[in-house]
């Protein structure tokens, strides 16, 4: 699941909304908008993005929270090292073999190193 499916899924939840009908009020599938909530779709465009805020009636803050995860939603990351140093490339590829044995506690960790935070309510354990 990606953190933009994530809180889709949970905003839904919290609102009572189905997938059929917010599917339908979106204008696409229940399989399309299921897809992107599971993360088996690439990272939504923003024009869709901006129609979920709008079906939803999200805005200022909480639209900028949403566009920021949908960005931050590839789940098909491609890492480019071409003129960085070895061990920028070593590392990379290290990463992405061992991204599958991470807990959300290592994961933390490598994030905070990089001076990144977590929306708070991407907790794995919600899957």
């Amino acid at each position: 699941m990606t953190p933009f499916g994530h809180k889709l899924r949970e905003i839904r939840a919290e609102r009572k909304i189905t997938l059929k009908d917010m599917a339908k009020g979106l204008g696409v599938s229940s399989a399309y908008l299921s897809s992107i909530e599971h993360g088996h779709r690439g990272q939504p465009s923003r024009r869709f993005v901006h129609r979920v805020c709008q079906y939803l009636n999200i805005i200022w803050d909480d639209a900028e929270e949403l566009e920021e995860l949908a960005i931050r939603s590839d789940p098909k990351v491609s890492v480019n090292t071409a003129g960085l140093s070895p061990k920028a490339t070593y590392f990379a590829n290290c990463l992405a073999e061992k991204m599958s044995t991470l807990d959300d506690e290592q994961i933390e960790a490598m994030m905070k190193i990089m001076g990144e935070e977590f929306d708070d309510n991407l907790d794995s354990s919600s899957e």
